[in-house]
Formats: structure tokens, sequence, C-alpha cells
């Protein structure tokens, strides 16, 4: 890779077939075809709450960072507070009640494994480097801003949602500007990101090598969340049987696949093992960059390390 070209261009490059695979996935297909049940389809804006309260809360700690600093703009770009009003929309639940709603304290009491690997990874870089945090943000937000307005129209149609409420989560107003986006509002918002993640990464190698690498991580765990979804009631039994063995997980939050392979005390002892390999991509992400390994090691050994627990 030649870390000579801009960031924005090494992201493109870089996280081409990460991309592919997230498109291609099972969850991701429900999602986007507006199948998942209505309770699920909460269910999963509850886990994107979560994970986009840890980003947020750490770009809004590190918003003065050189490498952040050029892409922040949380008025334009915060999407917690819009989920949390979807959210509340959706289950007829006002101001922040709905955190107390059964669904989510299910959630909360039984964490999907890969749902506490992402917030916890986004925790560690807050806490540590935060220069990465640029990647997470850049797969979360552009996928928002292009793909998400998709998925939107898809939604609105699935549950009833044509009038616009409970969608506001895929809404963005102009840069610099009021009221709804148009598609050329949302072209002109990713050309200042993209500008703004060359300006940030400047012509640190060392830096660039960093967030890219971070962002195969970020792929992986975003397929985590889709992998994490329950299969649409509306599947044959045959079929739903077949897709909870692969990718549902049950009340604890551990697939089926895992519980049926796997006793009990092993399962809980992956799922706090994850956390921990975390922690350790942590220290080891820095070594990495001091030292100058390329990024493909460091992909290979930071998302490819992680990658059998998140498809666990």
């Amino acid at each position: 890779m030649d870390f000579s070209q801009p960031m924005a261009t090494l992201l493109r490059l870089g996280t081409a077939q990460a991309h592919e695979k997230a498109e291609h996935s099972q969850g991701a297909g429900w999602l986007t075809r507006g199948e998942l049940d209505r309770s699920e389809y909460v269910r999963f804006l509850m886990m994107l709450w979560h994970v986009y309260s840890a980003l947020e809360r750490a770009l809004d700690r590190h918003a003065a960072h050189p490498v952040l600093a050029p892409t922040y703009n949380s008025t334009l770009l915060a999407r917690a507070p819009s989920l949390a009003a979807d959210i509340g929309f959706l289950l007829q639940a006002p101001g922040d009640s709905w955190q107390t709603h059964p669904l989510h304290a299910d959630l909360v009491a039984h964490p999907p494994p890969a749902f506490a690997q992402y917030v916890a990874r986004l925790d560690a870089l807050a806490a540590a480097d935060p220069a990465p945090l640029l990647a997470h943000a850049y797969v979360r937000y552009l996928g928002d801003l292009s793909g998400g307005q998709f998925i939107r129209r898809r939604l609105a149609k699935a549950y009833g949602l044509e009038d616009g409420r409970g969608l506001s989560f895929y809404e963005f107003a102009p840069l610099g500007g009021s009221g709804s986006a148009t598609i050329g509002d949302m072209k002109k918002i990713k050309e200042w990101y993209r500008d703004g993640m060359n300006a940030g990464a400047g012509d640190d190698a060392a830096v660039k090598e960093a967030i890219l690498c971070e962002a195969s991580l970020a792929f992986e765990l975003n397929n985590g969340l889709f992998d994490a979804l329950r299969p649409p009631s509306s599947l044959s039994s045959a079929a739903a049987e077949q897709s909870t063995e692969e990718v549902s997980p049950d009340s604890d939050g551990i697939s089926s696949k895992m519980v049926q392979h796997h006793d009990p005390h092993e399962a809980v002892y992956r799922q706090f093992s994850a956390l921990s390999l975390i922690a350790a991509l942590t220290v080891a992400h820095y070594f990495l960059v001091s030292r100058g390994v390329g990024a493909e090691i460091c992909h290979i050994w930071g998302a490819g390390m992680l990658q059998p627990w998140l498809s666990s």
C-alpha cells in the first residue's frame, strides 16, 4: 500500500473487500429488505444507539485532536440523539423512558458478544490513542450518508413509516444549513468529510497505517452487529432454524451454534476473553504503529485474531 496517497483514497481502496463482505451478510440483507420483525429492528437501533453514544462521547472528548478536528462537527453528524428519538417513537415511549423498556433491559442484561466488543473497542481507543477513532467515524457516518438513504426508503415501506417519523436517524441537515439535506447536499457533506480526513492524517504514514488498520476492524465489528440479529419470524421453520444456528443469539446473547457445541462455562469464558482481547489489541496497536509495522500485518493480527469471536 502506498501511504503517500490521501487518507480518503487509502480507506476507499483498503476497505473495498470488507465493505463488500458487509453488504452480503445475512443480517444486512434482512435489514435492507425490511424483513426484520419490528421489535428486532428496534433492538438493532438500540445496539446502534450504544455504539454511536460511545463513538460520539469519544469524538467530543478529543474534538481538538489534530487528526480528528478537521472532521468534527457534532451538530451535523451526531446520530445518537436521532436514534433515541426513533426508538422512543417506535416504542411509543416518551423521552428517555424507552431505556427502561423490557427490550432494552434484556439487551443490557444479555448483550451479544459482538455488540459488547464494539462498544469496548471504542471506549478503549478514547482512553488510549484517539486517532484511529477516525476510522470508526468514517465507516459509520459515510455509510449513513450513502447506503443509509437506500435503507431508509425500504424501512419506511416495511414498517409503515412513510410520514418520516421514526426515521430521523437517516436524516441530515445540509452542510452549514438547516432543514433536510438533499442527495446533492449529502454528496457535499461526504466531500467535506473526505477532505477533512486527508487534512487530519496529513503526510504521516504511521497515522495512515493505524487508521486503515482500524477501519478493517471497524467493518468486522459492524458485521458482528448484523450477525447478532435474530432471524425474521416470516422465514420458514426450516430456514429459521438454519439461520438461528448460524447467526442468531439466544436470550443470553450467545449464538445458538456456540451453545450447541460448548458447555455454558466455556461460552461465558469466550465472551469475557473476547473483551480481554480488545484490550490486548489496543496495547499491540501502539507497538505496531510506533515500530512501523505494515498495515497488512496489523490487519491480519488485529481483525484476523478478532474474527473467531465475531463469527461465533
